[in-house]
């Protein structure tokens, strides 16, 4: 069947432009959209359609603006750095090739619409290449949507499980709901939900109409009162399939390309990735993600449609040598000493670093050829390999020469990794894992596989692929070596190429750069050392607690009984929602995806007022998850060869910079509950060394007053007081000497809430108040500080234009949701906008103490750095060097940052974390 593609081209533009961040080429001119359009026409020249044309909107209004005169006026103008690339684009699609409709007095999704109806009529299939809904409308059998950016199609079953009705329904669907980018005016709060409902009761939107007056509540209200607007809103959201157009569908072929403007384009706009193409004859002539001269952050859509699709001859896998010799060894070192970047990596018999042996390494120095050097495969019949200790010590000279530089993935755990056999790793200059997060923290996960399927269009070798899965899944040790080369030697080659993507990215946008070069690298040998030090625990202590824990627990469940008559499960979800909202009737506040009312955490909160047995169950389970995580966990965690628990530390894995931890979860562990300080109890320090815990004070409502300049806010840090007493004193203008207890409650939940986008709902439910109350409160604090609301609305507007937020140091947090149709996922993002550089801020600040400390603590041995946890660092001090220890660690932690305010640090002692505090 010949096949018809229809390019949205309006809708590329806009999706590219808003997409990508500003890229410009050597003179300044904007480069972004035509970047983002460009990419993707490679897809539909790549399908090799009969039939296509890229349609685009003509200047001027168009017969809607003629029905309604309001019809996209809330739009505003197209950016000038828009604008500038509009005809450009079209020169290059012209110059492509490419039949290009721009047809006055109508829009271009009239021109696809006519065009698709032309088509279908004539059995040719039909893909149209867009990410506009309203054309949904015009999906059929033999007619469906393409998103280029995710390459998801739409058919008529994927119409009605998005939207909830069919294609023939989206009309009416759209008419309903409204559409508030085109200012088309709907029924007031009706959702696609609702819509959904009413068009499968009713039929159709004339039935809606003809039932209004059966919809009950506020929403049937509102329903009423659009039933004079519905019939123009059906007629705006219409796509025409009548258009007259003077070619029919068989001449939109595509012409002989103009080989000499498209040079001159990609010349002018420094794509040179699709020079090289042009010059090689390939017929895509598309551009790569290195087209641009000016590298810029892109967000995860526009990278998505960026990125080099599989199987392309670059991205094949390289020469792999296993080294079995003493002669090829030698010869890899030699390579090793000359190269400019070694890329490394190790494979052991467990993920977990301070338990693992090592089995083997791999090297690469070029993309494309990488080695794997075996030293302890054991399975039956394994072939000789070179003796462990003599290939690490052949390369200990290499490894630990700071001035050759190195490069891993997740550098840090073969750097424990190498420790264990007396190798001190120097000169890790990169680290692919880092430059991904550095470079976009939410663009993707930054595990190999997933960033080279990103960045490289390549599929790696999976390690189930080499040792199984599951129950039968065998040690690295016991892989045959021609598997194992081929895995090894591909990770370090592989590592190697990610590096060359991703660090030209990072190069091109300085603040990027130096969060990366001066945070997150030099930090990677400094949690090491964390990880390998570990901490030291009393373990008759949790065993002791965990038992008491068990009694009260039990206590509780037979309380449980009690108050609900009769026995039942505290652990099963099932039968808390049949005797909470079944037989109890209490009010199911929160639903669970299916539906159902929800028994977690938030949900049992939100009805414990109601009875006693919610509380009941909450304790309990804050009892059972303690004893799970923690008490009965942590003994298990002793590591034999060191006596002590180490944890992992985690770079990568939170979106605004901050560090987590994991087996344990350090983070986690409660500070205000009775059973949460015992547990840090059993943190202990050794025989003749103390515990010192140095905190931040109240740091990331210091960086709101830096960042937002509030004068308020900046005398109440300054004058060192009681902040929250001094905000209470302003809020309720009152003398400090005055507040009351409750007034600094509320103040203090003011001051933190703001920082995480609490609203006035928010703040009520945590003080125990009236809405409008807690709405009182937060009126008369931006009264008196009025620049923390000023700050918030700038940072808001500021993501909203820029996709992203950044931290006082440059990290970047990219926020998708600032733009999509749902209220809550969009509200959400807006409340990251706000706190993202506080806490973003935070991170980065204690990340450039660790560093500042631990080059400090480098040499001596009175003192380990043992923990990081939120704002803290926790230290084993030697009892006689506490004093000069103390003051070191103060002074390097209150001069990470410089703020318009004194950054506070308290540090104390203790013979446990508990007695530090």
């Amino acid at each position: 069947m010949a096949k018809l593609i229809l390019i949205d081209g309006s809708s590329y533009l806009y999706r590219a432009f808003h997409a990508l961040p500003p890229l410009s080429n050597a003179q300044g001119e904007p480069t972004g959209a035509l970047f983002g359009v460009v990419n993707m026409l490679r897809a539909t020249l790549k399908a090799n359609p009969d039939y296509l044309a890229f349609v685009a909107d003509a200047p001027g209004p168009n017969f809607r603006n003629e029905l309604y005169a309001q019809y996209k006026a809330n739009r505003p103008p197209m950016p000038e750095e828009l604008r500038a690339q509009v005809e450009p684009m079209l020169a290059i699609v012209e110059a492509q090739g490419f039949p290009i409709l721009r047809i006055p007095g109508v829009e271009a999704d009239d021109v696809i619409g006519t065009l698709a109806e032309q088509a279908h009529a004539q059995g040719i299939e039909v893909e149209i290449s867009t990410g506009d809904k309203d054309l949904a409308q015009l999906v059929r059998p033999g007619v469906t949507l393409v998103n280029t950016m995710t390459n998801a199609v739409t058919d008529v079953a994927g119409v009605q499980e998005k939207f909830g009705v069919p294609p023939a329904r989206i009309v009416d669907f759209l008419a309903l709901t409204g559409d508030s980018i085109d200012n088309v005016p709907g029924v007031t709060k009706c959702g696609p939900k609702t819509a959904a409902k009413w068009l499968a009761e009713y039929g159709s939107l004339d039935g809606v109409i003809a039932n209004a007056d059966k919809v009950g509540g506020k929403i049937g209200e509102y329903l009423r009162e659009a039933l004079p607007r519905l019939p123009l809103s059906r007629m705006l959201v219409t796509v025409k399939t009548d258009v007259p157009l003077e070619l029919p569908v068989t001449a939109l072929v595509r012409r002989e390309r103009d080989v000499a403007t498209l040079r001159a384009l990609y010349t002018r706009y420094e794509f040179k990735a699709a020079l090289k193409e042009l010059d090689a004859g390939d017929a895509t002539a598309a551009a790569a993600p290195a087209d641009t001269a000016t590298p810029a952050a892109v967000p995860p859509a526009a990278e998505a449609a960026a990125a080099p699709p599989s199987g392309e001859a670059a991205n094949a896998p390289g020469h792999y040598e296993l080294v079995t010799t003493q002669a090829q060894l030698d010869a890899w070192l030699a390579r090793l000493r000359e190269a400019a970047l070694i890329a490394f990596d190790t494979e052991t018999t467990s993920l977990d670093a301070m338990q693992a042996d090592i089995v083997g390494l791999s090297f690469a120095v070029e993309p494309g050829r990488a080695c794997y050097i075996p030293v302890a495969h054991d399975y039956p019949g394994a072939p000789a390999q070179l003796p462990r200790d003599a290939v690490l010590a052949a390369l200990r000279p290499v490894m630990e020469d700071p001035a050759r530089p190195k490069l891993g993935q997740h550098a840090k755990y073969d750097i424990n990794i190498l420790s264990h056999y007396g190798i001190a790793v120097q000169g890790l200059a990169h680290d692919s894992m880092l430059e991904s997060y550095v470079w976009n923290a939410t663009a993707t996960r930054h595990d190999m596989d997933s960033l080279a399927r990103k960045y490289l269009g390549y599929d790696t070798v999976k390690y189930e692929e080499v040792a199984g899965k599951g129950a039968r899944q065998i040690s690295f040790s016991q892989v045959d070596l021609d598997s194992a080369c081929r895995y090894a030697a591909e990770d370090a080659d592989v590592t190697l190429r990610l590096h060359r993507a991703l660090w030209p990215r990072l190069e091109g946008e300085p603040k990027l750069r130096r969060v990366y070069e001066e945070i997150e690298i030099p930090l990677v040998p400094v949690l090491a050392g964390m990880e390998r030090r570990g901490v030291l625990i009393d373990v008759p202590a949790l065993r002791q607690q965990s038992q008491e824990l068990a009694k009260r627990m039990f206590e509780l469940q037979q309380e449980a009984y009690r108050t609900a008559g009769r026995e039942f499960s505290l652990d099963s979800p099932k039968q808390l929602q049949a005797l909470l909202f079944d037989e109890l009737g209490l009010t199911a506040k929160l639903k669970t995806p299916t539906g159902q009312p929800s028994t977690n955490e938030e949900a049992l909160e939100a009805i414990a007022d109601e009875h006693a047995l919610p509380r009941l169950i909450l304790d309990y389970r804050a009892l059972a998850k303690l004893r799970s995580t923690y008490t009965d966990k942590l003994p298990a965690m002793v590591n034999p060869r060191t006596g002590r628990v180490h944890t992992s530390y985690h770079q990568g894995a939170v979106a605004t910079g901050r560090i987590s931890s994991s087996d344990p979860n350090l983070q986690n562990i409660p500070v205000r509950t009775e059973e949460g300080r015992r547990i840090r109890q059993a943190f202990i320090a050794p025989e003749g060394w103390v515990v010192m815990a140095a905190d931040y004070s109240q740091i990331e409502l210091r960086i709101m007053a830096h960042l937002s300049g509030d004068e308020g806010l900046l005398k109440a840090f300054h004058e060192g007081g009681d902040v929250h007493r001094a905000t209470a004193a302003e809020v309720f203008g009152l003398k400090p000497e005055e507040v009351t207890p409750n007034q600094r409650r509320a103040a203090k939940a003011i001051n933190f809430g703001l920082m995480y986008g609490m609203s006035a709902f928010g703040l009520a439910r945590q003080l125990g108040v009236e809405r409008s109350e807690a709405g009182e409160y937060m009126a008369r604090y931006f009264a008196r500080y009025p620049g923390v609301h000023a700050f918030m609305e700038a940072t808001r507007e500021r993501a909203h234009r820029d996709g992203y937020v950044e931290t006082l140091f440059g990290r970047r947090l990219y926020l998708e949701n600032l733009r999509s149709r749902n209220q809550a996922l969009r509200a959400g993002a807006e409340r990251a906008a706000v706190n993202a550089p506080m806490q973003g801020s935070a991170a980065d600040i204690i990340k450039r103490a660790m560093i500042a400390v631990a080059g400090w603590l480098e040499g001596r041995d009175d003192a380990h750095m043992l923990m990081q946890v939120h704002d803290e660092l926790v230290f084993e001090v030697r009892a006689d060097a506490v004093d000069a220890v103390r003051a070191a660690v103060v002074g390097r932690m209150s001069g990470a940052a410089s703020l318009a305010v004194p950054l506070l640090v308290e540090a104390g002692v203790g013979a446990n974390w508990d007695e530090a505090h």
